[in-house]
């Protein structure tokens, strides 16, 4: 796979590189230290995957996602970073991106670009870990009208998702629990956590059960 980094720190653009380039299966297409680079080399490169950092000066990760999203929304954007901040979550999330990591877990960074190749998004460890707190929080703060649904999510919201990812509602909604989902599409249990997890932060949702219901309502069941 052709892979473009972008990092403010030359350093760990360098060193992400030497380590990624030691991999039989990914090539290094070029390197940026911005949003705008960031934007600039997907125009020029238009790499398999585009892995960024979040936090950089002038226009940081999420806002150059936005740009590259809004002309290519095909384009794989993973970003890794050393936050595994809330409101950078759910940003990244939304926008579309295949994925969160974390710096700190270098080793995951080579299987997790393979995993979004296959069409998959991933998550850190780390940001995993949090994402019941983040969900939480986000209904505390964001409450529904009077009157409505908090598990109502129509086929525009789920519209949002990627064809594995609507594999894995369907299973959901069947009440496959995720052992039975991984053998049924022949990925690991822990992938099957990941989707989910996803899954419920696109839709905006809190648990399994809710998802099962505004799948069931969306198709008019």
């Amino acid at each position: 796979m052709r892979v473009c980094i972008v990092d403010d720190d030359p350093f760990v653009t360098t060193s992400l590189a030497t380590i990624l380039t030691a991999q039989p299966d990914i090539q290094v297409e070029g390197e940026g230290h911005d949003g705008n680079e960031a934007v600039s080399l997907y125009e020029r490169v238009r790499p398999d995957v585009l892995l960024m950092d979040i936090q950089m000066p002038g226009a940081d990760g999420l806002a150059a996602a936005e740009r590259i999203l809004a002309d290519h929304d095909d384009a794989r954007i993973v970003f890794l970073t050393t936050f595994s901040d809330d409101e950078y979550i759910v940003r990244a999330l939304r926008l579309g991106a295949k994925g969160y990591l974390i710096k700190q877990e270098v080793a995951t960074i080579a299987p997790a670009l393979r995993t979004v190749m296959m069409g998959q998004s991933v998550l850190g460890q780390e940001v995993l870990d949090r994402v019941d707190v983040l969900m939480s929080r986000q209904s505390a703060v964001s409450p529904r009208p009077v009157g409505e649904s908090d598990f109502s999510a129509g086929e525009e919201a789920f519209a949002v998702l990627s064809e594995r990812e609507h594999a894995v509602v369907e299973l959901v909604a069947e009440g496959l629990d995720n052992k039975e989902i991984a053998a049924t599409l022949y990925i690991s249990e822990g992938t099957v956590r990941n989707h989910i997890s996803v899954i419920l932060q696109k839709l905006a949702l809190k648990n399994r059960t809710q998802l099962a219901i505004s799948y069931y309502r969306a198709r008019g069941a």
